[in-house]
């Protein structure tokens, strides 16, 4: 079952199927969403109020999305690499596309280490 996060303003709703979400930035007051066939919204609320509506709306959306620092909030499910010294993120796109983000090497780092202790344990 399709899982859906929906945006609602007095005049528009925005409903948008959660494992087409690349990434949120924030901008200021506004917080730009970007899906992984490149179309993107903006919406005129900032980033922390973008976690409340997750929090309220997905159960378990840290399980998917998760906070990177203070501009980022990613989908794991798209990260294709992370280079700490470029402080460059990677997401495999929908088009077969990457898409690139610079972010700050301490919240990518702890990125790195997230994603790390998901991986199953070789030994």
């Amino acid at each position: 079952m399709d899982r859906y996060l929906v945006f609602k303003t007095r005049d528009e709703l925005v409903r948008i199927k959660i494992e087409r979400i690349l990434y949120f930035e924030a901008e200021r007051n506004y917080t730009k969403l970007v899906l992984t066939n490149g179309i993107q919204f903006i919406f005129a609320i900032n980033l922390g109020k973008i976690e409340e509506i997750l929090e309220n709306q997905i159960r378990d959306y840290a399980s998917v999305l998760l906070r990177v620092g203070k501009s980022f909030i990613i989908n794991k499910n798209h990260v294709l690499q992370i280079s700490l010294p470029k402080t460059k993120l990677l997401f495999a796109a929908a088009d077969g596309k990457a898409k690139e983000l610079i972010v700050p090497k301490e919240p990518l780092k702890i990125l790195k280490e997230t994603l790390e202790k998901e991986l199953p344990d070789t030994k």
